[in-house]
């Protein structure tokens, strides 16, 4: 799939930040869980010039909630992580299995988001008419980049293009893909459609919404409104997109399941390897 829409990532930071740059391969996960601001300092700052004011808000509520999910969370994800070594010990997973642990990662993310969205609600509330400007000039800007980078030439070159994304991301938990997983995935890349034309469209409008809600963050309700658009972020992308993401977590789900039954002794070795080390990161982070 691709990436997250940078609106999102402001409530989702700690997603952002454990299961996407854990799961990316970060090898300094202790590091990154502690230092990296926490994965909304980078994007507020890249769309939006922030007041020392702000900064300050911020930083403590960001403090706050780290402790938080340092606290709370991690346990379950080190839980998770001893689950998903252990099937994996077992030999190639089902292809319901490996939905399973899909589906088991996803529901860490709910509860991130409520709880994350009073620090975007505090921020969010306390742009001025010149900030929210900035905003969707910059949120314009980044989506018509994408566009280009992404839509540009055939359906078949954007599937190739895809291809190559899921490529790079899969190989960095399954070592170098021999050339029928290769097939496997330019096939899978093939058989997604118009899956990045719809992200993108609802990208925008989930952006558009947010500006919209931006318009109204004076009045009574605003808290509401955003909390709709980021614990509910899909409704606010539209019908087309929703429908697009259950059917690619199904599909993404098939695509590890053939892909571990394409590979060898060599790719099973790399991913418990990488999944070993993960789960040792999280039984080694602490909340100092």
């Amino acid at each position: 799939m691709d990436a997250p829409t940078p609106g999102t990532r402001r409530a989702r930071w700690i997603v952002g930040l454990v299961l996407l740059t854990f799961l990316a391969g970060c090898s300094q996960t202790r590091l990154a869980y502690r230092y990296a601001d926490w994965g909304v300092v980078w994007w507020v700052e890249d769309y939006i010039s922030l007041t020392g004011e702000q900064e300050a808000q911020l930083s403590q509520d960001l403090e706050a909630l780290r402790q938080w999910h340092c606290s709370a969370e991690l346990p379950r994800y080190q839980q998770w992580m001893a689950v998903l070594k252990s099937d994996l010990e077992e030999g190639t997973p089902s292809e319901a299995t490996v939905l399973f642990h899909q589906e088991q990662l996803m529901d860490f993310l709910p509860e991130l988001l409520e709880r994350a969205t009073p620090v975007a609600i505090n921020l969010l509330s306390s742009l001025s008419d010149e900030q929210v400007a900035q905003l969707a000039d910059n949120m314009a800007d980044k989506q018509q980049e994408l566009e280009q980078e992404m839509l540009e030439g055939t359906p078949a070159q954007t599937a190739q293009a895809r291809s190559e994304r899921t490529i790079e991301r899969i190989e960095r938990w399954l070592g170098d893909l021999n050339q029928q997983q290769r097939a496997i995935v330019e096939n899978w890349s093939a058989n997604r459609g118009r899956q990045t034309e719809i992200w993108l469209t609802g990208r925008r409008n989930w952006q558009l919404a947010l500006l919209d809600t931006l318009e109204r963050r004076r009045q009574s309700g605003f808290a509401e409104q955003v909390n709709e658009l980021l614990v509910h972020s899909e409704r606010a992308r539209g019908a087309e997109y929703q429908a697009m993401l259950a059917d690619s977590r199904v599909a993404m789900a098939g695509l590890m399941h053939d892909l571990l039954q394409a590979g060898d002794t060599r790719h099973q070795d790399h991913l418990l390897a990488r999944a070993s080390e993960l789960k040792g990161d999280f039984a080694a982070l602490t909340c100092s």
